[in-house]
């Protein structure tokens, strides 16, 4: 015997469960770039609070590109601040406490 069962889909579920994995995707990651910034030194070289662009690369003796990439990665996740105006990166004092090792 066969039923046929017709559910009800609450649309506003759907989007707040499919939010819910997008975000959790995003952090899983983003962990991989927290710990490239650790040992690579760009979370204690933006320790001091000042905003950083391309020098944040010769502080750290890393490739620009690559540190442009990941600054872009970290402000997207809320990790660090963007400033238009500057084209500059900040890690917020209060912050940076938790990422400076």
């Amino acid at each position: 015997m066969t039923h046929n069962v017709t559910a009800t889909i609450d649309e506003s579920r759907v989007e707040a469960f499919a939010g819910k994995v997008v975000q959790e995707a995003g952090g899983a990651l983003n962990a991989a770039l927290v710990v490239i910034g650790d040992r690579l030194g760009l979370w204690r070289a933006m320790g001091d609070g000042e905003p950083v662009t391309s020098q944040l690369a010769a502080r750290t003796g890393t490739h620009e590109r690559y540190v442009r990439e990941w600054l872009g990665a970290q402000a997207a996740g809320g990790y660090v601040t963007y400033e238009p105006d500057g084209d500059s990166y900040t890690l917020p004092p209060e912050e940076a406490p938790c990422r400076v090792c």
